[in-house]
Formats: C-alpha cells, sequence, structure tokens
C-alpha cells in the first residue's frame, strides 16, 4: 500500500495520458469533501463541502477546502459534480462560485435543488445541469456516467469518470439499504457492469470500514419512532439534520398516526423540508405540518418539533433550548429525540445538550440507548461485497480519518487488491493514474479555510491559538509610560487581568520586578519600546508561570512621552 510522505514536494507535470487526482478534503477527517480530477489539462471536481469546526477551533463557523491549487486554473474547470445534498459535500460550494460564478454544477434534482437554495442567499444564480442514475454527459475530456447509490438523503449519485487514461469510479456517500424507503437501490448491477469494463481506479467512501456486518435498514427505526411516540406524554422535539429527507418522512409518519402536528423549527430545516415536499421527495398530509406559532393553540400532547442541532452545533436550534436561550421552552415530561448519527469529534458538544435537556426534565432518546438512527454509510460486510462485485484494478479508500482509510484500504486487499495497487492518501497529495497504474506523485497545499463571519481565509492557525490561550488561560495587560530620552519609567505599570483567575492584588509583587528590568535597560541604553515590551512580556510570563503555574496571554503596551 502506498502511502503520503512528509518531504513529498510539488508533483511534477502530468504525462499526456495520465489522469491526476488531487482530494483538497475529505481524506483524514469526516467532512470538507472535495477531489480534483486533470486530465489534457482540464479539471473536473467531485463534491465541494464543508467541515463543521471542534471545540479547539473557537469562533469559526466553517471549514472549507483551500482552493489556492486551483486558483489560477478556475477556466480549466469543466463542471462541479455533486455527488448528493449533504452540506460536507455541497457546503463549500458558495465560496468557490464567488471566484468563478459560471463553473456548471452537475447533479440530481433534489440536489441541484438545495444547492440553488444555498446560493440565492449568497446571490449566486448558478448554471446547473441536471442528471440522474443511468444518464451519460461528457464534460470536457471527461465522459461521466451516474449510478444510483443509497445514502440518508433521497437522489444520491456515484459517478463513472470515463478518460483516455482509464475510468475512475467515485461513489460518493453510500450504503446497500435492501429495503430503502423510497425503494431506490444501490445499482449494483450498474456497479458489475463497469466491473467488467474494467475500473482503472476506485474511490470508495470509508466511514464504516471499521464496523463490521451490514448497516441495518432505515425502515428498522419506524417501530422506535411508534414506541417512543406510543409512550411520549407531552410534546416530541426531534432533532435531525436539515438534509435527512427520509429521517423527517417517518417523524411525520409517526406523528400522522398518533394524532400529533408537526411544526419545523430553524431556518435550514424549513427550507430543506419545502424544497423536498415541493419536488416529491417528502410525502405530507393534508393538515399535518403547521407553523410553529400555532403551537401555543395546541395540548402538548398534540405537538411534534422538528429542529436542527443534533450534533450540539452552540446557535442551533436544540442547543438554544437547553441553554434556556429559545422562545420554546423544555418543561418537565416532553421528549426530545435526537436522530442522527454522532460525528467525531462533537461527542462533548452532542453530550452537553443531552445533559442540559435532562436538567429540564426532558426524556432524552438517542442512538445510545434506543436504535433512532442508522448509518448512511456500507459498513466492512457491505464492502467486501462491492469490491468482489467492481473488482477493481487500483483503489483509494476516501471520506474518512485515518483509522477508516486503513481499515478499508485492508478489506480491499481482502478481495484481491494488489496491496501495490492500493493509495492511501491524505488532503493535498496528488495520485496520477498512468498505464493502468496509481500512485503518489506529489503534494499540494490542502490546509484549513477558516470562515469567521463575514471573513474568509483571514483567520490563521496563529489566531486560534490566541483564542485558545485567552479561553484557557485569560489575558494580562501591562501598562507603562517611560521618559523617550532616559528610558525611565514615568507611569504605571498598570497591570490588568481579564480570565487569568489571579487577583488584581497579587500583581503588586511582580511591579518591582518590571520597574528593576526597565531600570536596567535604561541604564543599558535601551529605549525602543517594543524591545522593552519584549522584556516587560518575558518578566511577567515568568513570574506567572513561576509562581501559579499558568500561561495566559500578556500583552504589554510601552508609551514614549
Amino acid at each position: 500500500m502506498s502511502h503520503p510522505h512528509p518531504e513529498l514536494g510539488p508533483p511534477p507535470k502530468l504525462p499526456e495520458k495520465g489522469l491526476r487526482v488531487t482530494p483538497l478534503g475529505g481524506l483524514g477527517e469526516i467532512g470538507r469533501n472535495m477531489t480534483v480530477f486533470e486530465y489534457g489539462g482540464r479539471l473536473l471536481i467531485v463534491d465541494c463541502g464543508v467541515l463543521f469546526p471542534e471545540e479547539e477551533q473557537p469562533g469559526i463557523d466553517l471549514i472549507l477546502p483551500d482552493f489556492s491549487s486551483i486558483r489560477d486554473r478556475l477556466d480549466d474547470i469543466d463542471g462541479i459534480v455533486l455527488t448528493h445534498g449533504h452540506e460536507d459535500h455541497i457546503g463549500g460550494v458558495p465560496y468557490l462560485l464567488r471566484e468563478k460564478p459560471d463553473i456548471p454544477l452537475i447533479g440530481s434534482k433534489l440536489t441541484l435543488a438545495l444547492i440553488e437554495a444555498k446560493l440565492q442567499e449568497h446571490r449566486i444564480r448558478p448554471y446547473t445541469l441536471e442528471v440522474a442514475e443511468g444518464d451519460r454527459e461528457r464534460l470536457g475530456p471527461f465522459d461521466c456516467e451516474f449510478i444510483a447509490v443509497n445514502h440518508s438523503i433521497p437522489d444520491a449519485l456515484a459517478v463513472a469518470i470515463r478518460t483516455p487514461a482509464g475510468m475512475a469510479v467515485h461513489t460518493g456517500d453510500f450504503k446497500m439499504d435492501q429495503l430503502p424507503l423510497d425503494r431506490r437501490l444501490t445499482d449494483l448491477p450498474a456497479f458489475a457492469r463497469l466491473g467488467e469494463e474494467g475500473i482503472d481506479l476506485l474511490l470508495v467512501d470509508s466511514t464504516n470500514a471499521e464496523v463490521p456486518g451490514f448497516v441495518p435498514p432505515e425502515r428498522d427505526i419506524s417501530g422506535v419512532l411508534r414506541q417512543v411516540f406510543a409512550g411520549a406524554q407531552k410534546r416530541i422535539i426531534v432533532a435531525s439534520f436539515a438534509s435527512h429527507v427520509h429521517r423527517i418522512q417517518q417523524i411525520l409518519d409517526a406523528a400522522h398516526e398518533y394524532g400529533r402536528r408537526v411544526a419545523f423549527v430553524g431556518r435550514s430545516m424549513v427550507r430543506n423540508m419545502g424544497i423536498a415536499r415541493d419536488l416529491g421527495y417528502l410525502r405530507i398530509p393534508a393538515g399535518l405540518v403547521v407553523d410553529v406559532k400555532t403551537l401555543d393553540d395546541l395540548p402538548d400532547d398534540e405537538v411534534v418539533l422538528v429542529c436542527t442541532g443534533s450534533q450540539g452545533e452552540p446557535m442551533a436550534a436544540l442547543s438554544r433550548m437547553a441553554n434556556r436561550d429559545h422562545q420554546i421552552r423544555i418543561v418537565q415530561g416532553d421528549t426530545v429525540i435526537l436522530a442522527s448519527s454522532l460525528i467525531p469529534g462533537n461527542e462533548n458538544a452532542v453530550y452537553r445538550v443531552i445533559n442540559g435537556l435532562t436538567r429540564w426534565g426532558a426524556n432524552v432518546v438517542h442512538k445510545g440507548n434506543a436504535r433512532v438512527h442508522v448509518s448512511g454509510h456500507a459498513s466492512a460486510g457491505e464492502l467486501l461485497y462491492f469490491y468482489n462485485i467492481c473488482k477493481p484494478r487500483n483503489l483509494m479508500p476516501v471520506h474518512g480519518e485515518w483509522r477508516h482509510l486503513r481499515a478499508n484500504a485492508e478489506l480491499g486487499a481482502l478481495t484481491g487488491v494488489p496491496k501495490n495497487h492500493i493509495v492511501i492518501a491524505e488532503d493535498g497529495v496528488v495520485v496520477d493514474l498512468v498505464d493502468g497504474s496509481a500512485k503518489i506523485v506529489g503534494k499540494v497545499q490542502a490546509g484549513y479555510v477558516y470562515v469567521d463571519g463575514l471573513s474568509v481565509g483571514d483567520v490563521t492557525e496563529t489566531s486560534l491559538k490566541d483564542r485558545r490561550i485567552l479561553g484557557d488561560e485569560g489575558i494580562i495587560s501591562v501598562f507603562i509610560v517611560v521618559d523617550s530620552t532616559t528610558g525611565k519609567v514615568v507611569s504605571g505599570p498598570q497591570i490588568q487581568a481579564r480570565g487569568s483567575g489571579i487577583d488584581d492584588a497579587a500583581f503588586s509583587a511582580v511591579v518591582p520586578k518590571i520597574e528593576e528590568v526597565i531600570g536596567k535597560s535604561a541604564s543599558d541604553g535601551v529605549v525602543e519600546p517594543h524591545q522593552l515590551q519584549q522584556l516587560v512580556r518575558r518578566t511577567m510570563g515568568k513570574w506567572v508561570s513561576d509562581t501559579y503555574r499558568r500561561r495566559p496571554m500578556i500583552l504589554p503596551v510601552v508609551v514614549e512621552v
């Protein structure tokens, strides 16, 4: 198995009949999925998603793929193929189209409807090409065939990309539910046909590669939901992804069966469910869904609220309910259902929300105590079947953390893919398919690009380090006025602390140390304010560390008069 090396340099020129594959996100992480294919000087992008921040990224709203390696080649892009409508696959599209709005978007009906609604908020009117399973479209030198796959959102597609260098197949996110709610199966006969034709490079969803067996059918959740609805005494509040149409359909069916009305809460939930209803993906009995403002007129045992926030997102509806910062107040006897997976990295945030809801008296039903979620990603048993059907010549696991990628590679090897034809890459690592063999040839920049409010890319790792220090250790400011000629202290030092846990009165012990070091520097002829600030920072930092074993941010200000 080939794998990236930290000393990889820029990739060489692509051979004349070679296909280049560059993942810019989604490898070594869950989210931010984006893969760039290159042939004959032209580019095809598959997905452009976002990653949601973790606790060590304070103040960040979204994390984007790094577009720097293709920024000078936007005119070479023949299209962006979107495999499905989840945020980790489409959320970055508005930010790429800001740089070139006329890049064509190719996807299924629901996927395009979801991204068009998102782009409307960014005032971008995209050029779109709607496709369905079985369709073939030529995008520059890329002959693309679209294959139905089953996932936790309707209308998901895999894509087979034929070029003179060979055929690459990207699965997108998929599983093999044999009893899907919409009766739309993963098209195994199509994959078998592609396997017989010859798949030169297979890029496969790795998320559940460590999980043995098969993913349970989505419809298994229905019975559990009915039990929860039957036992609920007051309101039922369901938190789900705003794009999980199948899950919401089951909630609506259960609410209809038990005589409850449903209200959608949250802008993205209202928008997406409206789109799904209008396109026929969501079946809503007449009178079932009502406006959230009318709920006060209904008894509690006739109410179901469907909202976002299943991942503990601080600004989402459920988190705000747990914090008593929402118009909907949790009361004793309410039932809350977290009908989604637990994305790695979000565990603490989710359990914080669960504890907050429980504190106010809610009965919280989640994946840990009831089967209210099944995964949308193929487990190891399904992947083994898939490899035996596809018979790929080269394999490249995608969409997963390192452990998932490794596990997926091992499954491929078990089914007969030669280990030297299995490529385990990471974001930015460039893979070339030449003469039927896939190999790592270099690396391009593919770091995190942070979105903070209206700022895109302005926040750096250094900025985040400062934010973490401020959040963990606080800040101490030291203000000193010195004589510009002699360098002696005229006023101060005035010391103030915020969030450091150190009482202001304690700083009287360090004032003589600061005065001493300023006086010594003055006698040595050092009077330049920047140098004095560094001396003050070191003196204060050492005193705090020695006295309190803490490392707050030290902000010295030296003013000359």
